[in-house]
Order: C-alpha cells, then structure tokens, then sequence
C-alpha cells in the first residue's frame, strides 16, 4: 500500500481539482469544438416553483391501454415539453394509464398543459368543393369537422360540424364528412419561419417521400383550389393552392405569433399521442415555501456535519481529523456529480444528501474500530491500519450493497407509479453512497498512510489514536 501511495495521492488530487472547477458558481458549461454541455444544478418543482399535472388516458375504464402506447404517449409528451423550452422537467409514468408531469419554473401552466396534451392529429382535407359561406363559418366559429380519417388505434372518433354552414353558422343540411388528403404522419420536419417582408411567423413543414408523392398530385389536380390544414378536427389554415407543390415541402400560415406557432410546431413535430389525454389534477407550487425549506434543510446539514465532525475528532483523534477532511472531499464530490450529471434536487433529495453524510462516516467507524483492536493487540501502527482496512470492508461491502439494493428498490417504485419524491431520494443516497465507499476506501487510508510516512508515531500513539 505504501508504495502505491503517490500514486493515490494524484489521483486524488486531479479529482478534488475537477470537482472544485464543476462547483464553481462561475462554471456554467463546457464546450469543447461542436460538443457543450451545459454545467449548472438542476433544482425541481418544490425548490423554484411551476406546475405539476397528473394526465390520465381519457378513455373508457373497461378500456384496455397497452403498455406500449403508454410509453410512447409520455416520450410524446417530454418531447413537446422540452420543445417548450421547459428546463428541468419530468415526465414519467403513474401506473398503467396516468402521466406525471412536473415543469419547474413554468409562468403559463394552462398554456403549456394545453399544447402537451393535444392529441396533435394534422390532417390535409380536401376543400375544393367547399363554398367560400361555409369555409369562412368554419373558420370564424371554431367549430370540429368530421373527416373520414380516424387515427389507428384511436378508441374515439371527432364528430362535430357540419356541412352547409351558413355566414352566421348555423347549419342547414345534415353533417357532412370530408376527406383527409394526407395526414401528418407524413410529416418528416417541422420549423417555424418568419417573412423577412411582412414579419410574420409561419410554420414550414418538409414531407417524407410517399407524402410528398400524395401531396404533389393533389396539388396538381386543384390548383387555385382550397387545401384546409386541420389540427384536431378544427381548421387551422385554408389556404388556396396557387401552383402544384411538387418538392415534397410546404407552409402553413395564419395568424400566428412567435409562441403560438412554435406550441403548433411543437405538437406537430413530436406527432400524434396514440391515446388521448386528459388532466385528472394540476396544482401550482409556489416557490416561497421551497425557498424556505431549503434554506432550513441547508442549515440541518450545516449543523449535522458539524456534529459528525466535532464527534469523529473527539473520539477517534488523528484518524477522525483525518476522516474529517476525506468528509469535505466527499462532499466535494457528490455536489460536482450532482450538478455535472445533473441530478434534479428537490428537498426529499436533499434529506438523501445529509442523510448520506452519516453514511459516508459510518466506513471510517468501522475501520477506525478495527485498527483500534489490531493496536491493543500489539501490531504496529502500520500493520494495525492496513489489518483494520483489510477486515472491515466486508462489512462495509455488505452494509452499503444493502443500501444500494434498497435504493434500486426505491427508484424502481418511483419511476412505475410516479412517486417523484421517493425517487430523489434514492438517487442522491446512491450517489452519496458510491462516493462515500470511494473517500472511505481510499481518500482515508491514502491521507492516513500519508501522514504515517512524515510523521513518527513510535511513542504516545494512544493519545493520537484514542486507544
């Protein structure tokens, strides 16, 4: 071991010098030619506030839902709330047919729970025969046609309007069905764009090749006719095919602002839920509360690393002060990968964190215990710290695996019923875990053996080891 000890000792070294530059309030990122990371810690709903919803399959109860379409239905929706430009969300499964979706920082939480769960069906209708009384109440009475397209797999089907309709909406023969030219499940990408003339926002959209085909020979047949873009049953655009589109790429226009064609752009980039959702619950969490609570839950960690401290000092002497400072460079580390990773704090994650601080002692306990046995029984300074790492980890091993199998458990139960809080929890006692075997192990025993070699301990050595 002692000949190993340089090499521990820069190694060490290099880490603490990592994690000090990830910490560093300066430190907002890296960036390294076309690869950046952004370096910054993540803190979640109950620390700065937003929105928390509950979405639940709105289908029938005796309505089966396979598991599969559950799974896609929430990547669907953790696209579109990162296309929203939300940080530090969370969307995970509750259950077999509920969705948690947490969105931190959030200021317009109708809006963004609208844009996540709409169904986003794009469809292309054909409106060439359409008279112009009927398109225009159409458009201005916001009403839900009926087309004859339904979603695969869909378990309702959108029926609503109709077809003469007159100026003033009201409806004079019965329902008519139109027909969906192409839908946008051939829709291959989606941006928004602004006019460089007339500044306003459109969305642009490219088509795959069998779209493109459909779309070009449409669009050569009816030239000067109406093509209706219909979102949801509902028009969105009705615009006049001036010249056959044959490139396989369009634009959609209307009145849109910045915001509003980019949620549009969001929903019809990330495609259609193949189960529609309703919202069970939401609730606005202020971040008042939170800032408080993590205030007092800093303060709890403040005064319990101090007590660990003060008492490894006092009972264990030199090996404690020494297991002092490996408790710094553990909790060096475990901020560096909380922020570098990131794990997203919230106070249940936190209360992991402080309680991982005992842990993190609970190794030297067990070695400093074993060296003090190995000293009474007459082994040598060295022999008796090398005998005690040696027969404590075992126990060590075992103890923390434990843990670890405990925490897996946890966060298996957080991530299949959406129990954001316990799942916190469990990662950052994980970490802290992983990290404390590491500065026990090795920061520890390399600091000690450090200190072995500078200084001689030949006489008194009760008194500096508390035998």
């Amino acid at each position: 071991m002692t000949k190993r000890i340089p090499t521990l000792l820069i190694l060490i070294l290099l880490i603490i010098a990592v994690a000090i530059w990830i910490v560093l309030p300066s430190n907002s990122g890296i960036s390294l030619g076309s690869v950046s990371k952004a370096i910054q810690f993540r803190l979640g709903l109950d620390l700065v506030g937003g929105v928390q919803a509950l979405l639940e399959a709105d289908v029938p109860a005796d309505t089966a839902i396979s598991q599969e379409s559950m799974n896609t239905a929430r990547q669907i929706v953790e696209n579109r709330v990162n296309g929203l430009g939300v940080t530090e969300a969370m969307v995970q499964l509750a259950g077999d047919r509920r969705i948690v979706v947490e969105l931190p920082g959030e200021k317009d939480p109708e809006k963004a729970i609208s844009t996540i769960q709409q169904t986003g069906l794009l469809e292309f209708v054909d409106f060439a025969n359409v008279p112009d009384a009927e398109l225009f109440a159409l458009e201005n009475t916001n009403q839900k046609i009926q087309t004859d397209f339904a979603a695969s797999g869909s378990t309702t089907q959108t029926v609503g309007a109709s077809g003469n309709i007159s100026a003033t909406g009201s409806i004079t023969n019965p329902a008519r069905v139109y027909h969906t030219v192409m839908t946008g499940a051939e829709l291959k990408n989606v941006t928004v764009q602004r006019d460089p003339q007339t500044g306003e926002y459109n969305v642009a959209f490219q088509l795959t090749s069998d779209g493109g085909k459909t779309f070009s020979d449409f669009t050569s047949a009816n030239v000067g006719k109406i093509l209706a873009i219909v979102l949801d049953k509902q028009i969105i655009s009705a615009p006049r095919i001036q010249t056959a589109i044959t490139d396989g790429q369009g634009v959609i226009t209307g009145q849109f602002t910045q915001e509003s064609a980019n949620n549009l752009a969001v929903q019809l980039r990330y495609g259609s839920l193949p189960v529609p959702l309703k919202v069970a619950t939401s609730q606005t969490v202020g971040p008042t509360l939170g800032q408080d609570s993590l205030n007092k839950s800093l303060v709890a960690g403040i005064i319990g690393l101090a007590v660990v401290a003060i008492f490894m000092v006092l009972y264990y002497r030199l090996p404690g002060l020494i297991a002092d400072l490996a408790l710094l460079v553990y909790i060096l580390i475990s901020l560096a990968l909380f922020k570098f990773i990131p794990v997203t704090m919230t106070l249940p994650g936190i209360a992991g964190f402080v309680l991982s601080i005992g842990v993190a002692v609970d190794a030297n306990i067990l070695i400093f215990e074993r060296m003090r046995e190995e000293l009474r029984s007459g082994r040598t300074l060295r022999q008796a710290i090398d005998l005690g790492w040696g027969r404590a980890w075992p126990s060590i091993r075992d103890s923390n695996l434990s843990t670890l199998i405990t925490c897996a458990i946890l966060f298996w139960f957080g991530m299949t019923f959406g129990a954001s809080i316990v799942k916190g929890f469990s990662l950052t006692l994980a970490i802290g875990v992983l990290v404390s075997m590491f500065t026990a192990i090795i920061v520890s025993r390399t600091f000690l053996h450090l200190v072995l070699d500078n200084i001689e301990f030949k006489e008194h050595h009760d008194k500096w080891f508390g035998v």
